[in-house]
């Protein structure tokens, strides 16, 4: 972790930066899990209309590969940005739990997996499983700076998305180009590919206002070689109002110290309800900058490496270290979902 100019910690590729709306700034600095980038500035006119929830890639497959070079994903780093400041906790709208199966290149859906728990603080991931080829890096360019997050590719009926963090997609006005997918990430190496977002999307909530509560996005990527992701490296399945107080698995690829992005970490335990200033699950988790958008699982099955996708790794509050805070997903990351797999 590395100190920013006002004090804060940094933990991330890209902070959950978001406007004031409350009287007081935050006690204390919130930061984000993802790659930071430094003094980045809102490039929409104020009093804009409705952002877009989404936004189509210009940038051709093929070129958004090949910018993306060993040297180029080794060298993505977490860079500072200021805190955010408080922000009203609104209420995640909850409805009905909806269960999607995870599936196998070449199977049609899995059962349910049985979870397993054994509380982990952060460490490499050495189980193996359907995790290694689903998980993956995330990287993308921001007015010039390269960054990255992390990813996971989950089971859709377009077999093409990757569910990530909001601001892994979007930051304060502008959308990111350049954004690749590369599951199975190791040391600069792209095992399944490199893939590119033909789309990215994030919840409404969040392309307005950043409001941490819906931190959460998604990628529908390009088919690579006429093949499309999930026949190449499977599904994950995906779980939404599922509650709170769950035996959870998070994983990503945290780039700052004490990790360096090139493999796969994860921490596991029974998450809390965020008890200050948002509606997210909380976990006892030592990852850093670099690890936001990777996903969180109930129902996680060591044996397999497959679970149901329950949150994404989203901020931490720099005075209550080592702990990560990942969104609900409600009706808005279900509605996200189905209109990623739809596209």
């Amino acid at each position: 972790m590395r100190r920013n100019d006002r004090g804060g910690t940094a933990v991330d590729g890209i902070a959950a930066r978001r406007p004031a709306r409350g009287s007081r700034a935050v006690l204390g600095t919130l930061t984000a899990a993802g790659t930071l980038l430094a003094l980045l500035l809102p490039t929409g006119p104020a009093g804009a209309a409705t952002p877009l929830n989404s936004h189509r890639s210009a940038t051709p497959q093929r070129t958004a590969a090949a910018f993306w070079t060993a040297a180029r994903m080794r060298s993505a780093t977490p860079l500072d940005l200021a805190a955010p400041a408080r922000q009203h906790r609104t209420a995640v709208p909850r409805n009905a739990p909806l269960t999607v199966r995870p599936t196998l290149p070449g199977l049609p859906s899995l059962p349910v997996p049985r979870p397993t728990a054994a509380a982990q603080p952060g460490g490499p991931w050495t189980g193996g499983g359907a995790v290694t080829k689903t998980a993956g890096r995330v990287f993308f360019t921001y007015q010039g700076r390269t960054a990255s997050c992390s990813g996971d590719a989950v089971t859709s009926a377009n077999k093409s998305t990757v569910v990530t963090a909001g601001h892994c997609v979007k930051l304060q006005g502008a959308w990111h180009t350049n954004w690749v997918f590369v599951p199975g990430y190791h040391d600069g190496q792209a095992p399944y590919g490199k893939w590119s977002a033909a789309k990215t999307l994030s919840t409404p909530q969040w392309t307005a206002s950043e409001d941490i509560n819906y931190d959460v996005g998604a990628a529908v990527v390009a088919p690579l070689d006429g093949k499309k992701l999930t026949d190449v490296v499977g599904g994950q399945g995906l779980s939404f109002n599922s509650g709170y107080n769950k035996t959870m698995y998070a994983f990503g690829y945290p780039a700052a110290a004490p990790y360096d992005g090139t493999k796969l970490i994860y921490c596991s335990g029974t998450t809390m309800k965020d008890p200050l200033f948002s509606h997210d699950h909380g976990l006892s988790c030592n990852m850093t900058g670099g690890s936001s958008g990777g996903p969180w699982f109930t129902s996680f099955d060591e044996k397999t490496g497959t679970g149901l996708q329950s949150s994404v790794n989203s901020f931490g509050y720099q005075f209550l270290p080592n702990t990560m805070f990942g969104p609900y997903f409600g009706d808005d990351a279900k509605n996200l979902y189905n209109t990623a797999q739809s596209s």
